[in-house]
């Protein structure tokens, strides 16, 4: 535990959970997509679709999307930010089941064309979780720099994953395996104690079994 675990993080408020909560999931989806946002529909459940929009989650999520940090004095303005930068953006509700309160679902596409699907929380103090990238429930928490890996269920794949971030010097702090099913489809979430250069990832993109990488990186 540090000291932001308890007096909570520098931001703009009014809340912790529902405003830098909400700009934190909006700046790691953000990086996730790993290009600008162009265009997003973002649905709240819960607390966030019941009181959100009262403490400023919406201008939050929006900011974060946009690449503003929790304790940016322009988080107010967001949708004026986004009008002007013409992204393009659309509010709604959803009820995503037995999930925490302050959850939220991301639609988003990129200049490109590239497409991402995140839900996720804020579960207290600034602090959130990512559950599901892409349809594919995981969890991780958006602090270390972390890769997310679509991937056949196969033998030998995870040994093959970890040989290739080792022979780049790169550490796993922690490593999650999630399935559909044997044989079917997996998901693999690895956090890293150091930045995982882009052409290891493009690398980890090439092994056989592999369907999909995407990556989050702790540098804007």
């Amino acid at each position: 535990m540090n000291l932001f675990d308890i007096v909570g993080p520098v931001m703009v408020g009014p809340s912790s959970s529902h405003t830098a909560g909400a700009a934190k999931i909006g700046s790691v989806a953000r990086r996730l997509l790993g290009e600008e946002v162009a265009e997003a529909e973002i649905l709240f459940h819960g607390s966030f679709q019941a009181t959100g929009r009262g403490h400023g989650t919406d201008k939050a999520l929006l900011a974060g999307l946009m690449g503003l940090h929790v304790d940016d004095p322009l988080i107010p303005l967001s949708f004026e930010i986004a009008d002007g930068k013409g992204l393009k953006y659309h509010f709604g509700d959803i009820d995503l089941g037995d999930v925490h309160p302050n959850s939220v679902k991301l639609l988003l596409t990129g200049y490109s064309g590239k497409k991402l699907e995140v839900v996720a929380a804020s579960i207290g103090g600034g602090r959130i979780e990512i559950n599901e990238v892409d349809g594919l429930a995981n969890t991780f928490s958006g602090d270390y720099p972390t890769l997310i890996i679509q991937n056949q269920d196969q033998p030998g794949l995870i040994a093959e994953i970890a040989c290739v971030l080792a022979g780049f010097q790169i550490n796993i702090a922690t490593l999650q395996l999630y399935r559909t099913g044997r044989g079917g489809q997996a998901v693999t979430v690895i956090e890293c104690d150091n930045e995982v250069p882009a052409d290891v990832v493009e690398e980890l993109g090439h092994e056989q079994g592999i369907l999909k990488v995407a990556y989050l990186s702790m540098e804007d």
